[in-house]
């Protein structure tokens, strides 16, 4: 199990969430690695490389642009999350602004589009949204609205990659996530956030709203592993679906209580493990 370097802040007004910068750590060195099984998946299926220019919708601290840029891919992120873009940015461009430094290899956007995938301003062939929808309520509202925005950069008949939470029946952290939608029914908040079930065609609703042909999806299983229930709480928060609990209560009520919900799935040597499937949909525009 990869340790992690976040050490473990306690702020004053519990009824907050954690600061940005200690959340955008948390997900980049615990969570966002869990995704991982998903991106190889969609990149093997698309065989993406070096003829591969990618815009990455919400792309957060830049591990699914790192595995494309491996394989040889011109990749574009764009994320309103300045903190998880700072992370990115140390990891994509290490060397930016160093002299010699290579022109180009990634780009990143905290302030809307860019103009085009590259320096010829080509347009994009794959248009990916890794961050999964599905188990939070109204999680997808503004995803529409940004493809509407995105899809005039692609070439014609490009990619979209749309991604979500595999039936709640299929995912063991569906019942920790139903903590947050417990806790935040206390104040009955109409603000989106709190856990739902999943819907069998929350993909295709998102594809025929934003003018999209579906073309093929796919399961992916991706294990949420940690290495100790400290970790899991820290990474689980990390991913904001339990703002609205946090919100309803405070922090330290719904740390308590995620680390409660996860006692069935520690194991003997204190980690804890998880096993999740998540899909995605493959639509061409």
């Amino acid at each position: 199990m990869t340790p992690t370097l976040v050490r473990n802040h306690r702020d004053a007004d519990l009824s907050a969430p954690a600061d940005a910068g200690t959340r955008a750590r948390d997900w980049a060195e615990i969570q966002e690695r869990m995704l991982a099984p998903l991106y190889e998946a969609v990149y093997d299926r698309l065989e993406v490389g070096p003829a591969t220019r990618m815009l990455s919708l919400g792309c957060g601290s830049g591990l699914a642009m790192l595995v494309a840029a491996a394989r040889g891919a011109h990749v574009t992120g764009v994320d309103s999350d300045r903190e998880r873009l700072a992370l990115a940015r140390a990891r994509l461009l290490p060397d930016e602004g160093a002299e010699g430094a290579p022109a180009h290899r990634a780009r990143l956007h905290d302030d809307g589009l860019p103009a085009g995938a590259g320096a010829d301003g080509a347009p994009y062939d794959l248009i990916t949204v890794f961050e999964p929808i599905g188990c939070a309520a109204g999680d997808s509202e503004g995803l529409v609205p940004a493809l509407e925005s995105a899809l005039p950069l692609a070439a014609r008949g490009a990619t979209v990659v749309l991604t979500g939470w595999g039936p709640p029946e299929r995912c063991a952290t569906a019942p920790v996530l139903r903590v947050a939608a417990r806790l935040a029914e206390s104040t009955r908040s109409p603000r989106p956030g709190g856990w739902r079930p999943t819907l069998r065609d929350d993909l295709e609703d998102v594809a025929a709203r934003a003018g999209l042909k579906p073309d093929g999806s796919g399961r992916v299983s991706c294990p949420f592993g940690y290495a100790d229930p400290d970790s899991a709480v820290r990474g689980l928060l990390s991913t904001g679906l339990f703002d609205a609990a946090v919100r309803a209560t405070d922090r330290s009520q719904v740390e308590k209580e995620v680390a409660e919900a996860l006692h069935p799935y520690r194991r003997a040597d204190g980690t804890v493990w998880m096993p999740n499937v998540f899909r995605y949909l493959v639509c061409t525009t």
